[in-house]
This record gives C-alpha cells, sequence and structure tokens, in this order.
C-alpha cells in the first residue's frame, strides 16, 4: 500500500509555469525494502497529478523517511520536470 512519507511546504512550477504542491511517497516492497517516489498536485481544479517514477530504494520507511525530509526544491524543481516528462512520453507512445 502506497503511504505518505513527507508532505513539502515549498511549491514548485514545472517549464509552463505551473505551480505544484509537492508530497513524497513510499511502498514496502516483498523484500522488505522500501521505494519513494514524488507526486505533483497542481493548484486549482481539474489538472493532472503528476508523478515521478522510483525516486529512491532504501532499507527501511525511516530511511525513506529520511531521504525525503533532505530533498532542496532544486531537487523537486528536477522531479517536476521528469514527472511531465514521463506524462508527455506516456501520452505520445499511446497515440
Amino acid at each position: 500500500m502506497d503511504e505518505l512519507i513527507h508532505e513539502f511546504r515549498t511549491r514548485v512550477r514545472d517549464g509552463d509555469g505551473h505551480l505544484y504542491s509537492a508530497r513524497a511517497f513510499g511502498r514496502e516492497r516483498r523484500d522488505g525494502t522500501w521505494i519513494g517516489w514524488l507526486e505533483f498536485k497542481p493548484e486549482g481544479t481539474g489538472k493532472v497529478v503528476r508523478r515521478t517514477p522510483r525516486e529512491t530504494t532504501q532499507p527501511s520507511f525511516e530511511a525513506v523517511r529520511y531521504w525525503a525530509s533532505g530533498l532542496e526544491p532544486v531537487y523537486l524543481e528536477g522531479a517536476v520536470a521528469r514527472a511531465v516528462a514521463r506524462r508527455r512520453s506516456s501520452a505520445a507512445s499511446s497515440r
């Protein structure tokens, strides 16, 4: 089950200027390790939530929480760019 790990106070903008709030999520794998990724919820309504692929693999829940707590705004800016690009490439490949 996906678990909310951390909510960031910093808002980030994508390359088109859209503003997002950022959250880190994690999930325990069968081997007991944890994976973490980021989700970006657009400000306003009716817009698509963006999600990165896996950003980290850690040995425990506490380790993934520690990872998320150390992310700087510049990392979030790069991650939202990856999430937007991921969405665009999957939309293009489905055409």
